[in-house]
């Protein structure tokens, strides 16, 4: 999480900097308030449907039992998703970006709630968007996050009460920039179900490790 940018990441995120940065102002502010506005419904509507934190009594091997639990089941459910929406072709591709991201958000209210922490603080949902950030982001954005949640209890004090004060247009761009190149082969005919189904199993993957560590760092402390 700490280690710098490599030259290939400096100059793949440039790449695609220069390719944003043609992109008209307009096309990222409906994409950034259509992220905005879609995540913050998932991260309202999850509450009602994640189950409370779970008892303080669990012993912390007892909560990572639950955790990979939570991983597999979310797997299974993103590869389902990722095949039915890569073997529908180019519109069904399109849906599997709002449906994926709402996969992710409700594993991570799980994982919040496995690891014994309130989903309904307001805070404990930003933690939840550094946690996608970490997973989901170029490094030189990682390196930031990660300094962030490493020193959450004081960073946490500085946030705003406002959700609509996140940078929304860094978080959308970032995942945006990580998924694509992965994503656009689940449009390709004939193999669009298969990358869909794998790709979406290795994302749920890497935000299942990074959410476990990230709540591991919190209990440490």
């Amino acid at each position: 999480m700490k280690k710098k940018p490599s030259i290939m990441n400096k100059a793949s995120k440039g790449v695609q900097n220069k390719i944003n940065n043609i992109l008209p102002d307009k096309y990222h502010e409906i994409l950034t308030s259509a992220i905005k506005n879609m995540v913050k419904v998932v991260l309202t509507g999850s509450s009602y449907i994640t189950k409370k934190s779970y008892p303080l009594i669990l012993s912390l091997e007892e909560r990572e039992k639950l955790a990979r639990e939570k991983i597999d089941f979310y797997k299974k459910t993103a590869m389902i998703e990722g095949a039915g929406t890569g073997a529908g072709g180019f519109l069904m591709a399109l849906a599997d970006f709002p449906l994926l991201l709402s996969i992710k958000i409700k594993f991570l209210y799980d994982i919040a709630a496995v690891y014994g922490f309130d989903i309904t603080n307001y805070k404990e949902r930003l933690y939840i968007l550094k946690i996608f950030q970490l997973a989901f982001s170029s490094q030189a954005v990682v390196n930031k996050v990660f300094n962030e949640i490493e020193n959450w209890d004081e960073y946490s004090k500085i946030l705003p009460n406002d959700i609509n004060l996140f940078d929304w247009r860094e978080f959308q761009q970032e995942y945006r920039d990580y998924i694509d190149l992965a994503k656009l082969l689940q449009i390709v005919p004939g193999i669009g179900a298969v990358v869909g189904a794998y790709t979406n199993s290795k994302l749920l993957d890497k935000l299942g490790v990074t959410a476990m560590n990230a709540y591991r760092m919190r209990i440490i402390k």
